[in-house]
């Protein structure tokens, strides 16, 4: 067993504090900024259109992360601490929330310069898979979302003398994995979207298994981050059905 014992504070600047998961944030905009800049040239983007593009995804995926938070986990905390809703970099963000508010704000971008949403969805698909990997660890040093009671040797105590699944890191390990699954399908030619709907598929039901070992209220048998990621599942599955058919049919072939 390990006792978590890690400070969520990197720098106490008296009334500045910077935290591990406010910089994981940051480090993953930065990432994704130096990859859309390295490859824009295949969807077509100046340097100027790029920071145009970070900058409505950075405003999309954390409004949309916080609201998914805020909405479907801690309503009435947030109700009763309006102010807390603006600490984002204290933890609770949705990664479901960022999906669907980057793409939001990706899709207003696109009224400003028309491009191709689905490619750079696509380009942006490895990226994203790491940094939400990066937001898991950041959720590890921070204490939070611990797994269930369990007597396995790699457990850790976060702070209530009981040996928990460090979820945490699975999830970390499975993002990791979806990523490398996303660079290597990245070589091969694909219909426009075939990545991002992949990642979307994976990131959902992988969620969905690793949350058994989470502690959260259940409905009707399940956790609200299951429902959340069934759904994610059977949306992005249905898609790859429907529309990238011939980009599966070559994955079985290999």
């Amino acid at each position: 067993m390990w006792i978590h014992n890690l400070n969520p504070v990197l720098l106490d600047l008296g009334p500045l504090e910077i935290r591990y998961y406010g910089l994981v944030y940051v480090l993953g905009f930065l990432f994704a900024l130096w990859w859309l800049t390295r490859y824009r040239d295949k969807i077509g983007f100046t340097k100027d259109q790029v920071y145009d593009l970070i900058f409505y995804l950075i405003v999309g995926g954390v409004v949309g992360a916080r609201l998914f938070h805020i909405i479907f986990w801690e309503p009435s905390y947030y109700l009763a601490n309006p102010l807390k809703i603006l600490f984002f970099w204290e933890g609770g963000m949705a990664f479901h929330g960022g999906i669907v508010g980057g793409l939001i704000a990706a899709w207003f971008y696109k009224k400003k310069k028309d491009f191709n949403l689905w490619k750079v969805a696509d380009l942006l698909s490895i990226p994203m898979a790491l940094v939400f990997a990066l937001g898991r660890i950041a959720n590890f040093i921070n204490g939070e979302l611990p797994g269930t009671i369990t007597n396995l040797s790699w457990c850790v105590d976060f702070g209530d003398g009981q040996c928990r699944h460090p979820v945490q890191i699975y999830a970390t390990i499975k993002r990791l994995l979806i990523a490398g699954v996303l660079v290597l399908l990245s070589r091969k030619k694909h219909k426009d979207g075939f990545l991002f709907f992949i990642m979307i598929t994976l990131l959902g039901i992988g969620r969905f298994f690793i949350d058994f070992l989470r502690e959260d209220i259940l409905y009707l048998g399940l956790s609200m981050g299951q429902w959340t990621s069934l759904v994610m599942f059977l949306v992005g599955l249905g898609i790859l059905l429907k529309w990238y058919r011939k980009d599966i049919k070559k994955i079985i072939k290999v």
